[in-house]
């Protein structure tokens, strides 16, 4: 790759480029649920009112996703603002892939229906609605469909239940009908049935390592079929809501039996496992479990012998899955290849909960760094406790961490991820997000006087939306109402835009203040290079700045 041409009408600053993501920060619709508005983050505020400020398309189209109903998440987010470009993404590949028919042509699905039709089982293991931020449940119809024309008599379901991209109880609004869906399959001869299932964030879907424990309770769940019994996921929902008071995604996980002792859909040897997420960062464990013959992680007891697949390839450098059914999309040139290219020391940091988030999806979903001389990453570890009962997570240590770098005089560009807006934002919990803003406010003025003192730039923005819309509206704007009352919690993340500010202590009047509106957050990417004093790719989207 050829490095960055510089710019002749600007150079850069003596400090660094210092890019701060607020996950999960956008900017509100409505006053009423706006935990960033309603936050003490007096700094935060000061600093859109008085510093160049735009907003950012962070959702849909912006951010290569099928369509502008789709809200934007961390890893599309990511993505755009580490390369520049907008790539269509998980979802829009396997809609197309399942429309056009080019998945089931594909060396994988004949493979697993090969399998799967010499008397085994096909099991689907995944996030069961239609968030389509991980996954759609129309993918899963559209591949039950498929096998069933394809003469696979025999398909398990384990349903992990979502409660974070979708409204917090809304499971049985997905599960009731697929259990009729089902009846009316199995009238013409076959055998779906659902096998097992949990909350999200109690089994299989960890990410980064952070806790391989729920990955065990999934292995134990679907694989093993170890658990308690239910005789139908409903039952199971509508029982263990009542017994922990917990909303879907923190559920409990439980196994489907008939007679109270026998699982209906314990994984056996000659089964095929499809694993029907798109997303990767929530997707790379569970696969290894089933995938690496050296996992050690937590014993596979059983570990029975099946052709595994996952819906795409979710590391691409680690090639995890072996099998997958529709290629990922295939991002390059991104900005922090371009700045080793340039000769860039740099810096990235957060927590566990998204540190893959400013080194692997940022840099194209690529693991490992593009030169080990010129790139820093640090991981904090984050806590291994639900996230309202501890709102300001690691945001303390990776300001510490971040400011340690930037008085070390080593980087010229620092990326950071502060998770609070989003992480608590998913909880529903109202006073912990505005605790979470408040610490996030506190550390944000840490990072602007250690900006100001080395006379480097600060760019604050956002991957999507979340904090920003913790109650549910109707078409008419107004909040809606629980049975008790009070307003209905949303933890899923919003359609808003997202903030886009640039503070630069030593500004000599070389662009406008003036930004330019209407951009998405893949401007990031090309900001970051020019105010480095490099010009922009020619293929990137257009900055947020103009030169005068």
């Amino acid at each position: 790759m050829q490095a960055l041409e510089r710019n002749p009408k600007f150079l850069g600053r003596k400090g660094p480029v210092v890019l701060v993501i607020m996950d999960g920060v956008g900017i509100g619709k409505y006053k009423e649920g706006d935990a960033v508005l309603d936050s003490p983050t007096p700094f935060l505020h000061k600093l859109m009112k008085t510093l160049p400020f735009t907003t950012l398309k962070a959702h849909g189209t912006a951010v290569g996703l099928p369509s502008d109903a789709d809200m934007g998440n961390s890893e599309v987010g990511h993505n755009a603002m580490g390369c520049g470009r907008v790539f269509a993404q998980g979802a829009k590949l396997v809609s197309e892939a399942i429309k056009s028919g080019k998945m089931f042509e594909g060396a994988t699905w004949k493979k697993a229906v090969e399998e799967a039709k010499k008397g085994g089982t096909m099991h689907f293991i995944g996030l069961f609605s239609d968030g389509n931020v991980h996954s759609h449940i129309e993918h899963l119809k559209g591949m039950i469909e498929q096998a069933k024309a394809e003469g696979v008599k025999k398909v398990r379901i384990h349903a992990l239940l979502d409660g974070r991209d979708v409204p917090e109880t809304s499971a049985l609004d997905y599960v009731i009908p697929f259990e009729e869906y089902l009846k009316q399959i199995n009238a013409q001869g076959f055998d779906y049935r659902f096998a097992s299932g949990g909350g999200r964030m109690n089994i299989t879907m960890d990410r980064y390592g952070a806790n391989w424990d729920m990955v065990r309770r999934g292995w134990e769940t679907h694989v093993a079929g170890k658990g308690r019994y239910f005789k139908t996921v409903a039952e199971a929902i509508e029982t263990l809501r009542a017994e922990t008071k917990a909303i879907d995604q923190d559920l409990p996980p439980f196994v489907i039996a008939d007679d109270g002792k026998t699982p209906v859909g314990a994984v056996k040897d000659g089964d095929v496992v499809i694993y029907f997420n798109f997303r990767g960062d929530r997707a790379i464990e569970i696969s290894e479990a089933f995938d690496n013959p050296d996992f050690d992680k937590f014993p596979r007891d059983p570990m029975p012998k099946v052709f595994y697949a996952g819906m795409m390839e979710y590391d691409g450098d680690l090639h995890i899955p072996n099998h997958y059914l529709v290629n990922p999309p295939e991002i390059n040139e991104t900005l922090g290849e371009y700045l080793c290219a340039s000769n860039v020391r740099q810096f990235a940091i957060s927590e566990t909960q998204k540190y893959g988030h400013v080194t692997y999806f940022f840099n194209g979903n690529r693991t490992g760094k593009f030169d080990e001389a010129l790139e820093t990453y640090q991981e904090i570890p984050s806590d291994i406790i639900p996230f309202e009962q501890r709102p300001w997570m690691q945001c303390a240590e990776i300001t510490d961490a971040v400011i340690a770098a930037i008085e070390s005089g080593k980087y010229q560009f620092i990326r950071l991820n502060f998770p609070n807006g989003d992480m608590v934002g998913h909880t529903g919990v109202y006073q912990a997000v505005q605790v979470s803003m408040g610490a996030l406010d506190i550390c944000l003025e840490r990072l602007y006087n250690a900006v100001k003192k080395a006379g480097g730039i600060m760019i604050v923005t956002a991957d999507h939306g979340n904090a920003d819309d913790m109650y549910e509206h109707d078409k008419t704007g107004a909040v809606k109402l629980d049975k008790n009352g009070e307003p209905r919690r949303k933890t899923s993340h919003s359609l808003n835009p997202v903030p886009c500010f640039i503070y630069d202590p030593d500004y000599k009047g070389e662009y406008s203040q003036e930004l330019n509106t209407g951009l998405g957050i893949s401007s990031v990417a090309g900001t970051c290079a020019e105010l480095l004093g490099f010009k922009a790719p020619s293929d990137y989207d257009k900055p947020v700045i103009n030169w005068k």
